[in-house]
C-alpha cells in the first residue's frame, strides 16, 4: 500500500498523508454511486439546480476558508484563489441555473418531406456513473465544475483529485455542510494507481484535466472497455502582438497571462510573438512591468497575501522542469531579462522575461507551466499563423490589434480550440462557452451547452403514426417500387427538379408499396 505525504509549498512541510485504496473499497464506491444514479435520473432539472444552489451558497459565504485550505496546499496568491477559483464555480452555477433546463429539454428538428407525416426530436438522458479526475493547479474550480455539470445532467459522480493538492476532506465537507444530496458524490483519494482501479471497475464516462502523458494512458485503459472520455490536457498557448496593439495594456495583459497562478495553467500564455517593429519596445516594456510585481511565499517580507501577485508554485517537479527550460534556452542564445535562476525556497521560481527565443528552445516547444514570459518576433501575419500552429498543442491563444478583420482572420487560422482577441484567457471566464482543445491539448469540450451535452446520451427519436401504411422502402423489392423510387429521386434532386413531381412520384410508390406487399 503505497503512501502519498502532501507537503504544502508554502512551508514545505508534510500537511498529511493517503493511501490508495483496494480495489475492494473502490467496488463498494460504485455500488453507492450506481444506487444514487438511480435516484438522480429520476429528478427534475429543477430539483438537481435545487442542489447546486446550496454550494453554490456555500461556497460564497464560506469563501474565506475555502481560500485558507487552498492557498496552503497550492501555494497561489489569495486573489488567484478568489478570482480565478470561488468567482468562476459560483459564476458557472449561475449560468446552469438558469440555462440548464432549456439546454436539457426535449428537443424538436425538422423532418424531411420523405418522412412527412413523422415527427423527430432529440432528448438527452442520464449515462450513469461518471468518474472525475481533478488536477493540482486549480484544485476546486476544476473540480466542482464537471462534478456539477455530471449531477445536473442527472449522473452520479466519482470524484478523484490530484493527490499533489487532494484538500482532503474539504469538498466532503462542502457537501454535507451545504446540505447537498450526500450520495450524490463519492470522493476517494490516491495516486495513480487509485487512477487504475477506478477505470478498471468501468464508470461509464471518464473526464480528466491534466497532463498529456497521463492523459494518454488514461485513453489506452479506457479503450480496453470503450469507456468514453473527455480530456483536457496541457497547452502552449501563443500570444501575436501586430504593431498597431495597445502595447501598454497588451503587455500588462501578456503578464496577467503567464504569470498568474505562477503560470501553472493549462491556458497561461506560453508563447509571444510580437511584430518586428515594435518589439524591442514591447520587450523593454514588459521588463519594465514585471518588476513591479509583488512574489511571494508567505508574509515574511510583510505583505499581506491578499496583495501577493504570484504565489509560489505547486509541485516541485514542475519548478524542476521550468529551471530546465530557461537554462535551456540561456544555452541556444536567448537573453534572460529578468529573473531566471531558482531560489533556495523548493517551491519558488521567479517570474521571468526571456527574449530573442526561437523554436529550437524547449520554452517554445515544450509545456513550461511556470512563470515564464519567452517572447519571440515576427515580421508578416503569414509567418505569425504559422510560429503559432508549430506546437503539438491546441488550447489557447490571443490575438491583439485594432485591425478588427485582421485580429478576426488571425483568430480563424490558429489551431486552437480557445482564441481571445485582444485579450487574455477570457474564453475560460464565460461558462457559456465551450472549453477544450485540438492536438495534444485533447478532445471533448465542457463547460456551456456542451459541458452538459458531454454527460448525456444524445438520444434522436423519430414518431410515427400507428397505422395501416407501409413504407415504400420495405421489403419486397419489386421492379414497380424502384421506378417509383428513382422517379423521386429526380424529383427531389435533378436539374429539372420539381415539387409536384415530387408529391406525385411518393403518392405513386405509396399506392405501389400499398398492393405489393409481403402476403
Amino acid at each position: 500500500m503505497r503512501v502519498y505525504k502532501v507537503k504544502s509549498p508554502i512551508d514545505n512541510n508534510i500537511l498529511y498523508e493517503m493511501y490508495d485504496p483496494d480495489m475492494m473499497e473502490i467496488r463498494r464506491l460504485y455500488e453507492r454511486a450506481k444506487s444514487s444514479f438511480e435516484i438522480i435520473r429520476n429528478l427534475s432539472i429543477d430539483e438537481r439546480l435545487r442542489e447546486c444552489r446550496k454550494i453554490q451558497n456555500y461556497v460564497a459565504e464560506n469563501r474565506e476558508w475555502i481560500i485558507d485550505r487552498i492557498v496552503i496546499e497550492n501555494g497561489k496568491s489569495r486573489f488567484d484563489c478568489l478570482s480565478n477559483e470561488i468567482f468562476v464555480v459560483l459564476d458557472a452555477i449561475e449560468y446552469y441555473k438558469k440555462n440548464a433546463a432549456r439546454i436539457l429539454a426535449d428537443k424538436n428538428v425538422s423532418t424531411p418531406l420523405t418522412l412527412r407525416g413523422k415527427k423527430s426530436k432529440i432528448i438527452y438522458e442520464p449515462i450513469g456513473v461518471v468518474l472525475v479526475l481533478s488536477p493540482w493547479n486549480y484544485p476546486l474550480y476544476q473540480s466542482i465544475v464537471p462534478i456539477l455539470s455530471a449531477f445536473i445532467a442527472g449522473n452520479s459522480v466519482i470524484y478523484k483529485p490530484s493527490e499533489i493538492t487532494p484538500l482532503h476532506g474539504m469538498i466532503e465537507e462542502i457537501i454535507i455542510k451545504s446540505g447537498f444530496m450526500e450520495e450524490a458524490i463519492q470522493v476517494v483519494y490516491g495516486g495513480p494507481d487509485t487512477g487504475e482501479k477506478l477505470i478498471e471497475a468501468k464508470p461509464e464516462k471518464i473526464f480528466f484535466i491534466g497532463g498529456v502523458k497521463t492523459g494518454k494512458k488514461i485513453m489506452a485503459l479506457a479503450a480496453r472497455q470503450l469507456i468514453p472520455v473527455v480530456l483536457e490536457l496541457g497547452g502552449k498557448d501563443s500570444m501575436i502582438v501586430f504593431d498597431d496593439a495597445d502595447l501598454e495594456k497588451t503587455a500588462i495583459g501578456a503578464l496577467w497571462g503567464a504569470l498568474t497562478n505562477a503560470g501553472q495553467a493549462c491556458i497561461s500564455v506560453e508563447r509571444i510573438y510580437a511584430q518586428e517593429n515594435i518589439y524591442d519596445h514591447f520587450v523593454k516594456t514588459l521588463a519594465e512591468k514585471i518588476v513591479l510585481l509583488k512574489q511571494a511565499h508567505d508574509k515574511d517580507n510583510n505583505i499581506e497575501m491578499e496583495y501577493i501577485d504570484i504565489g509560489s508554485m505547486t509541485a516541485e517537479r514542475q519548478v524542476d522542469i521550468v529551471d530546465q527550460h530557461v537554462k535551456d534556452a540561456i544555452n541556444k542564445g536567448a537573453r534572460v531579462l529578468i529573473g531566471g535562476k531558482k531560489g533556495s525556497h523548493p517551491f519558488h521560481y521567479p517570474a521571468t522575461l526571456i527574449a530573442d527565443v526561437n523554436h529550437t528552445m524547449k520554452v517554445m516547444t515544450e509545456e513550461t507551466f511556470g512563470p515564464v514570459l519567452a517572447v519571440m518576433k515576427f515580421a508578416t501575419e503569414e509567418e505569425a499563423v504559422r510560429l503559432a500552429n508549430d506546437s503539438p498543442y491546441g488550447l489557447g491563444a490571443s490575438v491583439w490589434s485594432k485591425d478588427k478583420m485582421r485580429a478576426d482572420r488571425v483568430a480563424r487560422k490558429i489551431a486552437a480550440g480557445n482564441v481571445c482577441i485582444n485579450n487574455v484567457m477570457l474564453t475560460v471566464a464565460n461558462p457559456a462557452l465551450p472549453f477544450g482543445g485540438v492536438k495534444y491539448s485533447g478532445f471533448g469540450r465542457y463547460k456551456g451547452e456542451y459541458g452538459l451535452y458531454a454527460f448525456t446520451n444524445v438520444k434522436s427519436i423519430v414518431i410515427d403514426k400507428m397505422n395501416s401504411k407501409i413504407e415504400g422502402h420495405w421489403f419486397p423489392y419489386t421492379p414497380n417500387k424502384y421506378k417509383a423510387f428513382s422517379d423521386l429521386i429526380d424529383a427531389l434532386y435533378s436539374k429539372s427538379k420539381s415539387f409536384l413531381k415530387f408529391i406525385w412520384a411518393g403518392l405513386k410508390l405509396e399506392s405501389i408499396a400499398k398492393k405489393e406487399r409481403l402476403k
